[in-house]
């Protein structure tokens, strides 16, 4: 059916569904699976169609071809909103069935292996981050680490080619200088686990230049302090030998405290097993061990895809194979954005929590029952409730963590014991900054549209009236039917909901009901009736903020779009705008009636341009200075102000002080200084 088309890259286009099918057939899937990676592009861009598919082929074939089509045809766009509606029907469709999504993964690393022939570097860049901000993260989510580590590979070379190349120079000379070095400690744990009677084999493996990335990004260190750039993954053959193997591990070297994990008595959310300990080996030397069975390995790499083998002479998904596998549930992690979207909203909000949620890593807690809940890294009390039960987070008023009434703000740690203590009372709209889980926050936000749809109707009538006066007009006995039909309402209160959230301007109201009216006097009414209905205009969105309300940024700790911020009533009235871990805020902890929960609005995060300022030590030779500029610029970053000072014969120290567009935007460019062989330290500056 593809007859004659060609891919940008002049290959015949059929070589492409051959290569998607070829990708999946390395993971041993099932028939279905593979029939439908070769049809995939079938009904988008030839005139085959959905009857013809399942005439051939059956209409399990059908409905996964149709299901991959759908997806495809939808994405091609840069609207965020777009992306999010897609991203909507994108879980749905991989929730029934998760071959979809084994597809769409192999099509979409075929695609991001040829996206060097795409000739406008705007569209690569489009894919390359939708890859890296959804794709990889969803192939992590259900356990595919092999296809998750090469997208996020291949979307990091087109996204931050200065930075990917920098930490691969610097890659080449440690593998020089320590390969001898891992070589020698291969075979030494080779030899110690074989001595104490265990049939083992170790694989050295390098840390990826992505994850490194990640790691400067996260922490603030530089190259030269990442003690797990090199590992080794000893496979034994059972569980039993696992603990075995640790043990002889742990008796041979000293192990770091704090390094040691366990996953195989806890999984990861997306059934990953695993012990992980670090030991100090010869010369000092960190070795960073992962310990584990052939199975766990398979999953490991595999995920999902692990569960299908030959059972009773055909081939599929085997419940047993998943059974023995730790019992993980295809569509497990792909439920929460089930949930959230059950509770409406906009897309965008579903986007943004899926992006948080897919990014951040896990945190075990309990029940005082002894359920153990799995939760994303820097969850709270209200991220626990609602893991639990919707209701159960609707009525909560407080938490005891170990035993003891903690805050709602308290940050949750591996090992946890939370208790829930509940009420009649929901909670107020505010607490949607306490909470980082998607469904936490959708559940929160849908109450908080419930509780402001009254006010905002009320403030939105208010505004219409106000206009109207102005204009020497009246809304009594007036008709809003233009107004109605213009913006696509369905009644009057839904109208003045949106003109009360600033969605639609009291102007445009006018301009709807009374097209007539002179422009001059139009002009001159929205001049003299210019109402801030809520705190959209700064960017900020809150409980205990009133229309109105002056915020500032305070330079104590100059907060930029995307930090978790909170709020301080100021004597004169303003509110200084703090991060949640400004030194400052100590002042103020028996003064909590001065405390007001912010948080940023989508449209700040996406179009705020804020300064603030970085420390660096840097080694003092010639065109350093100019190599730091240069990364900052590259990186996107404006340098408004450098500050030179303690020079030493060695290194000196420096601020900058950029524009950037926001948090994350802030940690790229630290991560690109910090790659730099040449700088020693970068950290965000608070003072």
């Amino acid at each position: 059916m593809h007859g004659s088309q060609k891919r940008a890259s002049g290959d015949p286009y059929f070589a492409h569904p051959i290569e998607v099918a070829g990708i999946l057939t390395d993971y041993r899937l099932d028939t279905a699976t593979i029939v439908t990676a070769l049809l995939h592009d079938v009904i988008e861009d030839t005139t085959a169609s959905r009857s013809d598919i399942d005439g051939m082929f059956g209409s399990e074939v059908g409905e996964l071809v149709e299901g991959v089509t759908k997806l495809s045809s939808l994405e091609v766009t840069a609207d965020y909103r777009r992306q999010a509606e897609n991203l909507q029907k994108f879980i749905l469709a991989v929730s029934k069935d998760v071959r979809v999504l084994l597809v769409k993964l192999a099509d979409r690393l075929h695609n991001m292996r040829t996206l060097q022939y795409l000739k406008t570097p705007a569209k690569r860049e489009r894919i390359a981050r939708e890859t890296l901000e959804i794709y990889a993260p969803l192939a992590r989510s259900i356990g595919c680490h092999r296809i998750c580590v090469e997208l996020e590979d291949l979307a990091f070379a087109h996204l931050n080619p200065v930075a990917r190349n920098a930490i691969i120079r610097r890659l080449e000379v440690l593998r020089e200088q320590q390969g001898q070095a891992v070589a020698e400690a291969s075979a030494e744990i080779t030899a110690r686990l074989t001595e104490s009677g265990l049939d083992c084999r170790v694989i050295g493996r390098e840390k990826t230049a992505y994850s490194i990335w990640r790691k400067l990004q996260r922490k603030s260190v530089g190259f030269d302090k990442l003690s797990d750039i090199y590992g080794f993954r000893v496979i034994v053959d059972s569980e039993a030998d696992c603990y075995r193997a640790l043990g002889v591990v742990h008796r041979a070297w000293p192990c770091v405290p704090e390094r040691f994990k366990d996953f195989i008595s806890l999984p990861k959310m997306n059934n990953y097993r695993s012990l992980h300990t670090t030991v100090v080996g010869r010369k000092g030397m960190r070795i960073e061990m992962q310990i584990r069975t052939e199975v766990m390995d398979r999953v490991a790499e595999e995920g999902v895809a692990a569960h299908w083998r030959y059972k009773n002479q055909s081939y599929g998904f085997d419940p047993e194979a998943q059974a023995e596998t730790g019992g993980v549930d295809p569509t497990k992690n792909l439920r929460q954005f089930v949930q959230v979207l059950e509770h409406g909203g906009d897309a965008e909000d579903l986007l943004e929590h899926a992006k948080l949620e897919l990014f951040l890593d896990q945190v075990f807690v309990f029940t005082p029952k002894g359920r153990l809940i799995n939760l994303p890294s820097g969850a709270m009390p209200l991220d626990f409730a609602y893991a639990l039960h919707t209701d159960i987070g609707d009525s909560c008023l407080g938490a005891k963590i170990n035993g003891e009434l903690r805050p709602l703000r308290t940050l949750l740690t591996n090992g946890d014991v939370v208790e829930i203590v509940r009420g009649v009372s929901a909670p107020p709209p505010d607490w949607q900054s306490l909470a980082v889980t998607g469904r936490a926050r959708s559940a929160i936000r849908r109450r908080i549209r419930l509780s402001e749809r009254g006010e905002f109707q009320r403030l939105g009538r208010e505004a219409v009236e106000h206009i109207f006066a102005k204009a020497g007009k009246t809304l009594a006995g007036v008709s809003l039917r233009p107004a109605l039909d213009r913006f696509a309402a369905g009644a009057d209160g839904d109208l003045f909901q949106e003109i009360g959230r600033g969605r639609i301007s009291p102007q445009q109201i006018l301009e709807a009901v009374f097209p007539g009216l002179a422009e001059s006097e139009k002009a001159a009414a929205l001049a003299r009736t210019r109402i801030e209905i809520d705190a959209s205009a700064v960017h900020f969105r809150g409980g205990g903020v009133a229309p109105g309300d002056k915020l500032r940024l305070s330079p104590c700790c100059g907060p930029v779009p995307g930090d978790r911020i909170v709020g301080i009533a100021e004597p004169d009235g303003t509110i200084a705008v703090h991060t949640v871990d400004c030194a400052r805020l100590a002042e103020f902890e028996t003064e909590q009636e001065r405390w007001r929960d912010l948080q940023w609005t989508p449209e700040a995060e996406r179009n705020s341009l804020c300064e603030t300022r970085l420390h660096a030590t840097i080694r003092d030779a010639p065109g350093v200075l100019g190599q730091a500029c240069t990364i900052i610029g590259e990186a996107g970053g404006n340098i408004i102000g450098v500050n030179m000072r303690h020079r030493h014969t060695d290194f000196f120290d420096v601020d900058f002080d950029v524009e950037v567009k926001d948090a994350r935007h802030l940690t790229q460019i630290a991560a690109g200084l910090r790659a730099c062989p040449s700088i020693m330290t970068v950290d965000r500056f608070q003072g």
